[in-house]
C-alpha cells in the first residue's frame, strides 16, 4: 500500500519537455557515392536461394520435431495404458 502512494506521488529527477525534431536534417535523396561504394564492395549481399533453401530447412526441422513430439508423446500413453492393463 506504501509502495502505490509513494508511486503516485513520485516526481522523476529530471523533466521531459516536447521534443523538438527540427533540428534534425533528414534527407530523402541517399548519397551515392556511399551506395556505390557498397555495391562494389559487396556489403550484405545476400543469395535469395539460399535464404529461402535455409527457410525451408528451418520449417522441415520444425515439423519433424513437431513429429516426433507427437509419436513420442502417444508411445508413452500407449505404453502407460499397456502398463495399466497388466496390474
Amino acid at each position: 500500500m506504501l509502495r502505490k502512494i509513494r508511486h503516485w506521488f513520485h516526481r522523476p529527477a529530471v523533466q521531459m519537455g516536447p521534443i523538438d525534431n527540427s533540428r534534425i536534417r533528414t534527407n530523402r535523396v541517399k548519397n551515392a557515392q556511399f551506395v556505390s561504394y557498397l555495391a562494389e564492395s559487396g556489403f550484405r549481399q545476400v543469395n535469395a536461394d539460399r535464404y529461402e533453401s535455409s527457410l525451408r530447412r528451418r520449417r522441415l526441422l520444425k515439423h519433424a520435431l513437431f513429429w516426433l513430439l507427437f509419436g513420442g508423446g502417444a508411445w508413452v500413453v500407449i505404453e502407460s495404458a499397456r502398463a495399466l492393463s497388466t496390474f
